[in-house]
């Protein structure tokens, strides 16, 4: 059977996990009668709740005698270790965008990948529908893209699709989209344009290990695309990789192929072809399935650096082992050694302490993902503020800078601007994306982007588009002041009362509400002034004759503040941390006992 490997790249929320629905549901993949949910491929919880797509996902649909492997990529720079692992697996790559907001600035990212690669370009220009669609004008601007992107000749020679991923239909003109039409058009393409694998079906094994999942009957399963050879099931394989000179013995135990959605077990599957298997444990990304007498390992996949680093630490708070399921060291250091094999631009290290482990990662929202993924498992420990990853030379230290896209209404572009200016940011090009929107872009250092984001939503009430990716390391920037006010810091453990609390809301802006259980050290508002303020929200009013017990009701109380993760993570102060539980995240201090607090700050 003839093969096609392709990736959809794009936009956030340009529609390209809807266009592979499109996919699944006319290539006869469910039944006529089933009910099938809409984004189908986006079936994390994270990735519903987020609208986003944070894992690589590997589905097939069948068109005429041709077998097409479509794979579904992120579209965050944050997830490029997923980007890098998929590409690698592909020949060809579906772009798609808007037909009404044209190339938006994270497709710059993902289409450089695809772009350096040498990876067959086809543009989809999606939502053809939209009352405001401009098919023409998108078009000039993804070949002025590709132009800055240095595509070659050939790659500028792209075909050019449009479609309407939500009704399912695609045709090569813009404005012949019947009610009659379908998907087929844009298979049609990918059979036509995107070229079959480049393998050896008669050389020695060579399958690049891009992916592990885990299964509960069959345990951990390797994915990649078989370069040259054949692989079999019961196959005794060696395992090798390109940067390291020992090798690993396994069997293939069970061997899988993807059709639809689900994965089928077969016996052999030939070069060309993406292909899952089980029976070996101890398997990692990177490393090349190859015969047991031929190492031939191929180049290992190269993945962007790190450039933001914390500490995740043992929960030594009093509330630590109230609802989790795992608390202890050791799990928490095999629970990050995990996702550090599977998470390919992640790293994790030891530190001085063994209840300390060093986690890297491509950005506040990798990290972030990582943190609230862990507390859904069932996970409780403690995070530290965000630093960037420094590399010592002998210019001096230097730090990683980010290329900074921001797309806003004109309206609010000098509020954003004067916020970026305050992150260190500097302005390299400013453009008109459309009649009342303007694009700029900065080179701005990475720590300066943590809790930009929350931020810049609200600059923009909501209608702005960001996107970031590594630019350079270059000479540290400065200091760079998150906030200049102290913390509310809780002076004894119980529980919070609206009497205490309405005296404390005279000092600052409250994270609680009452009822809220606090201990020693833990934070519960921000102060109005510079420095901490340890107060009581535990106090009780004294009954007395003229004093109802109940008159605490009376009391009227402002609204607390409600922080998402990545707003908590950007309060943090040097000396404060995360507290992450399945059910809570709370702020407290690194050292609850105030006594070895003030120690610490005069011995500072």
């Amino acid at each position: 059977m003839k093969i096609r490997n392709v990736a959809i790249i794009a936009h956030v929320d340009h529609g390209k996990t809807t266009l592979v629905d499109a996919f699944l549901k006319q290539s006869g993949i469910f039944g006529a009668h089933q009910h099938v949910e809409d984004r189908i491929l986006d079936s994390n919880a994270l990735e519903q709740e987020r609208g986003i797509t944070i894992l690589a996902k590997n589905v097939s649909v069948k068109y005429e005698d041709v077998k097409i492997n479509i794979v579904d990529t992120p579209g965050h720079a944050d997830f490029g270790g997923e980007v890098e692992r998929i590409l690698s697996m592909v020949d060809g790559a579906l772009l798609v965008v808007d037909a009404v907001e044209g190339p938006m600035p994270q497709t710059r990212f993902v289409l450089q990948k695809a772009l350096e690669r040498g990876l067959a370009p086809i543009v989809v220009v999606n939502k053809i529908d939209r009352d405001a669609a401009d098919p023409n004008r998108v078009i000039d601007e993804v070949f002025d893209l590709f132009v800055s992107l240095d595509a070659t000749e050939e790659q500028l020679d792209f075909p050019v699709y449009y479609a309407s991923a939500l009704a399912g239909v695609a045709s090569t003109e813009p404005f012949s989209l019947g009610g009659d039409g379908n998907i087929f058009p844009l298979l049609e393409g990918i059979v036509q344009f995107v070229p079959e694998p480049k393998v050896q079906e008669s050389g020695c094994l060579q399958m690049m290990i891009s992916n592990l999942e885990y299964n509960d009957y069959v345990g951990r399963m390797a994915l990649g695309r078989i370069s040259s050879g054949r692989l079999r099931s019961g196959q005794d394989v060696l395992l090798t990789h390109s940067e390291r000179t020992g090798t690993k013995r396994g069997k293939i135990s069970q061997l899988y192929t993807f059709e639809g959605l689900d994965m089928t077990s077969v016996k052999s599957v030939s070069a060309g072809d993406i292909v899952a298997f089980a029976g070996i444990d101890n398997v990692e990304i990177g490393e090349t399935v190859n015969d047991i007498d031929k190492p031939l390992p191929l180049p290992a996949i190269s993945v962007d650096q790190p450039t933001l680093t914390m500490i995740f630490r043992v929960n030594d708070g009093p509330f630590a082992g109230l609802d989790a399921d795992y608390l202890t060291s050791r799990q928490l250091r095999e629970r990050l050694w995990r996702e550090a094999r599977t998470n390919v631009a992640l790293a994790v290290a030891e530190t001085d302490s063994s209840d300390q482990f060093r986690v890297s990662g491509r950005g506040e929202l990798h990290l972030s993902v990582l943190i609230e993924t862990m507390r859904r498992e069932g996970y409780s420990f403690c995070v530290t503020k965000p630093e960037p990853v420094l590399q010592h030379t002998d210019e001096g230290i230097l730090e990683p800078y980010e290329h900074l896209t921001i797309d806003v209404p004109q309206d609010y572009l000098g509020a954003v601007m004067e916020q970026i200016g305050r992150r260190r940011g500097e302005m390299q090009q400013m453009s008109s994306a459309s009649e009342d929107r303007m694009r700029v872009e900065f080179i701005i250092p990475a720590r300066g982007l943590i809790g930009f984001a929350p931020q810049f939503l609200t600059e923009t009430r909501g209608h702005g588009i960001m996107n970031y990716a590594f630019s350079h390391y270059g000479p540290w920037a400065g200091s760079i002041t998150q906030r200049q006010t102290g913390s509310l810091i809780a002076w004894e453990t119980g529980t919070a009362t609206a009497y205490a609390l309405e005296g404390a809301e005279e000092r600052g802006i409250l994270f609680i509400s009452p009822g809220t259980q606090v201990y020693a050290g833990m934070i519960v508002g921000e102060h109005n002034r510079a420095g901490d303020l340890e107060i009581n929200v535990a106090r009780k009013k004294q009954m007395t004759n003229v004093r109802a017990a109940g008159s605490d009701d009376l009391v009227k109380l402002n609204t607390p503040r409600q922080l998402s993760l990545e707003q908590f993570l950007a309060y943090l102060a040097d000396d404060d941390c995360l507290e992450v539980t399945p059910t809570s995240l709370r702020l407290r201090k690194l050292l609850l006992n105030r006594h070895d607090r003030e120690r610490q700050k005069k011995s500072k």
